[in-house]
């Protein structure tokens, strides 16, 4: 293939971004895949992320198979395994970052307006047949809900890989609950790659460029050239106020062809946004896709490539790749061991799905289609939680779609921190755990909820999936209790006959027990969340979220789990 360092790319306020682009050897005009991040175009996999990269190709040797491996980077395609089958493949240094200059200011109003310029501009050069797509994980696909919402007139499709779309709900505040990722993930993966670390930071071993640009600037430059991350300020925003809502895309607007592609265990940043995206879409052509596994592993695994292919493909070179027969929606149905097969359903959520309620006995500490009243439980806010269990499955049960809980709370102070936890354990008693997104050992799904946060919006809650407003907040009157509905991210397990279901009660983060993953490039712990934790206490001051809650039985406000079964094909 032919490569183009630093292509430079001119933005209308005068700043020159820089690209690299491979294209294939051949002249013509190509479909491109354009993507744009803070990550460092010339940061190869192996060098910036190789404890995962090593964990990746040690698990799926396909992966490294077909290609050098030397221009696959974090998160976005390698183009060995696509440039051959005539795309362009564009990586952008987003403003600010790596080796184009500028304001840096992640996943800002700026950079999305940068990106649709770069597509503009992808679409005029001579080597582009004007179709431009977007692919990549995370960063690389959340700012694909963003420019398609604006409407580039050459973007023709994107592929959103586990990317958020509601920075509120899906990343900065849980429930309203704040997550430590994003200040952990700004120090991590973006400060080394500013424009101007020149010197200080590496070189690509590519072509012997410095990552960070030419020049060497001062920490005091440095700093004067980046916006205040945005993790820092939605400390001083725990409301979804107006700094969310500038945030927010529209994606009623996207029009263009789109591939949602979520991750069960994806719990805390991602996959809610691609079910929820996918949901208020205004693409008269949509597809979801569901799977397990880690955060990069499915999309570089030859399944995962194949799939993008044949949409991209069609789309974007007019190429008959079968796509027309893809169904709407195509789920991995998990099964413990990670097992899964692939299943092809026509809607989100499930038509056939049988709604059941599980009500909370509290004098058995069960989980039954019987509503139950008895004594209040209090519980540590600091600890384990309460779990409420099902009888072990007397025959296979399918649960897949999304999940919810009532309770009824109350609290020794003016405010409760709401954290559930849905697991399985096997017939010896050991909890089944998941490879997730961002971290080894998941359970089956999480929720959150601030019990000063309850409040709902009536047009959008649904009862599968309460939708607070997140606008005002209701403190409580100690001691009162107050009926919560919960949102639980969708999840998909098949419960094998032996196995138990449960539902786990907290007030603080879920933990597995089993101690570190102990991956030596994580500076957090792996203990069932990965790095979406939610300990701040300058958010949850021991004084207030630090005591103990109590669950209440009364008659006419029983507490329930509403789970999304599916019925058996032979039922």
């Amino acid at each position: 293939m032919r490569i183009l360092w630093d292509a430079p790319i001119p933005m209308s306020d005068g700043v020159v971004l820089r690209a690299d682009v491979f294209l294939p050897q051949a002249p013509g005009r190509y479909a491109a895949l354009i993507s744009y991040g803070a990550y460092g175009k010339g940061v190869p996999m192996q060098v910036g992320y190789k404890s995962a990269y090593d964990r990746m190709v040690r698990a799926y040797p396909d992966i490294a198979e077909g290609s050098s491996n030397k221009y696959m980077n974090w998160e976005v395609v390698d183009p060995e395994k696509w440039v051959p089958d005539d795309f362009v493949c564009i990586r952008v240094d987003s403003r600010g970052a790596g080796r184009s200059p500028g304001v840096l200011d992640p996943t800002s109003e700026q950079e999305t307006r940068d990106l649709y310029e770069c597509i503009e501009w992808a679409a005029a050069q001579p080597w582009s047949n004007g179709k431009i797509g977007m692919n990549g994980i995370s960063y690389y696909a959340t700012n694909q809900w963003y420019v398609a919402a604006l409407r580039p007139p050459h973007l023709a499709a994107i592929c959103v890989w586990e990317g958020f779309v509601d920075r509120y709900r899906d990343a900065a505040r849980h429930g309203g609950i704040y997550s430590q990722f994003g200040a952990g993930w700004f120090g991590r993966q973006v400060l080394r790659i500013q424009h101007g670390y020149g010197e200080r930071g590496t070189r690509n071993p590519n072509n012997g460029e410095l990552v960070s640009g030419p020049e060497t600037l001062s920490d005091e430059e440095l700093a004067a050239n980046r916006a205040e991350p945005m993790s820092n300020v939605a400390l001083d925003h725990p409301l979804d106020d107006e700094f969310y809502a500038r945030r927010r895309p529209d994606v009623s607007r996207i029009q263009v062809p789109l591939l949602s592609a979520a991750n069960w265990g994806g719990m805390g940043v991602h996959p809610r946004g691609n079910f929820e995206g996918y949901l208020a879409a205004g693409s008269s052509q949509k597809w979801l896709e569901v799977h397990g596994d880690s955060h990069f592993s499915p999309f570089y695994r030859a399944e995962g490539v194949a799939l993008q292919k044949r949409f991209l493909g069609h789309f974007l070179q007019g190429k008959d790749t079968g796509w027309d027969r893809q169904p709407p929606v195509q789920l991995q149905i998990r099964r413990p061991g990670e097992h899964f097969t692939i299943r092809d359903e026509q809607e989100w959520p499930l038509a056939r799905t049988q709604w059941t309620k599980y009500y909370l006995n509290p004098s058995t500490r069960t989980l039954s289609t019987t509503s139950s009243t008895g004594a209040n439980i209090s519980y540590s806010t600091m600890g384990d939680g309460i779990t409420f269990t099902m009888p072990p499955a007397a025959e296979e049960m399918e649960i897949t779609g999304p999940v919810a809980a009532r309770l009824v709370v109350s609290s020794r102070t003016v405010d409760a921190d709401i954290f559930l936890a849905l697991r399985l354990f096997a017939p010896d008693g050991k909890e089944v755990l998941f490879i997730g997104s961002n971290d080894p050992r998941v359970p089956i799904a999480l929720g959150w909820l601030r019990a000063s946060h309850r409040k709902l919006d009536e047009a959008k809650s649904l009862p599968y999936r309460p939708y607070h407003t997140h606008d005002e907040l209701q403190p409580l009157v100690p001691g009162e209790p107050v009926v919560l509905d919960i949102e639980i991210l969708p999840t998909c397990i098949v419960v094998p006959p032996g196995y138990t279901l449960a539902l786990n009660i907290r007030g603080c983060d879920y933990d597995h027990g089993l101690g570190d993953a102990g991956f030596t490039d994580q500076p957090y712990p792996m203990t069932g969340v990965g790095p979406f934790r939610h300990a701040e206490p300058r958010d949850r001051p021991p004084e207030i979220f630090g005591g103990e809650n109590t669950l209440h039985f009364d008659e006419g406000t029983e507490p329930f789990i509403l789970l999304p079964i599916i019925p058996s094909e032979n039922a």
